[in-house]
């Protein structure tokens, strides 16, 4: 697999597929989104700040993302920052690129000297799990299960 990991400012043409995406996704997580809203949120990430960031993985063609943003639970503001928007087109899953895509994001925490991380997931614990990720909680988020975790990454 001749995969790279790049952020997503130096190939913004990916962003309306990736709006897309993510828009079918997890829309019933926020009803009032649409995919323009997410283009322009996308878009205006696209800086040398850390936080925000995505970044995607590509061969020839595009197959995912990750992110970084300070927060991604209105009803958890006191922790910070939080991995997002983590995503595998269908036809490319079970070929290890998500957990490259988590792994690049935690690397570049590190980096940043970031202590944790945060994650929400409606069902993906046991991926999360597998890349040492641990629950916080499980509860009812805009009406739906979903589970809370966290990643130390300086030890």
């Amino acid at each position: 697999m001749n995969m790279k990991i790049i952020n997503l400012k130096y190939e913004a043409q990916y962003i309306p597929v990736l709006a897309g995406w993510h828009h079918r996704e997890w829309s019933y997580l926020n009803p009032e989104g649409t995919i323009e809203k997410r283009i322009e949120s996308m878009r205006s990430s696209l800086n040398d700040d850390f936080i925000p960031s995505t970044f995607i993985a590509k061969e020839n063609d595009l197959l995912g993302s990750a992110a970084i943003v300070a927060h991604d639970m209105d009803t958890k503001q006191e922790f910070s920052p939080w991995l997002a928007s983590v995503f595998v087109s269908p036809e490319n899953r079970r070929r290890g690129i998500g957990s490259k895509l988590v792994i690049h994001i935690m690397n570049r925490a590190k980096d940043e000297d970031i202590k944790a991380l945060f994650l929400f997931t409606p069902d993906k614990e046991p991926f999360y799990k597998n890349l040492g990720w641990h629950t916080i909680s499980k509860e009812i988020y805009r009406g739906h299960m979903v589970t809370v975790m966290q990643i130390n990454l300086n030890g």
